[in-house]
């Protein structure tokens, strides 16, 4: 390994260390799967974009579900609806994560 000093690897920490608050670019900080948990989970009800239609990745798993659990469901639902479906769907199905 080299000792030459470059600005590369100046500003990367030293594995398994993290670079203080004020020497992070902007929303470097956020950690994700620490030890809080997910503060990113929201009820789909305040979701700011719930209202628009589902998305097609949300459709073709909904109709997955959906023929599994033996059920018809609207195809006109919105991303909020359909979030609702599908934790109700995985539970009815045994499909998803098991809490």
């Amino acid at each position: 390994m080299s000792d030459q000093h470059t600005p590369e690897n100046e500003s990367a920490p030293a594995e398994g260390h993290a670079l203080p608050p004020e020497a992070q670019p902007d929303g470097a900080g956020e950690m994700l799967g620490g030890p809080s948990g997910d503060t990113a989970v929201k009820d789909p009800e305040q979701w700011v974009t719930g209202d628009e239609p589902m998305t097609g990745a949300q459709r073709s798993y909904l109709d997955t579900l959906a023929r599994e659990a033996g059920e018809q469901i609207p195809a006109d639902l919105t991303k909020a609806q359909a979030s609702e479906h599908i934790d109700r769907l995985q539970q009815a199905t045994g499909r998803g994560a098991s809490d």
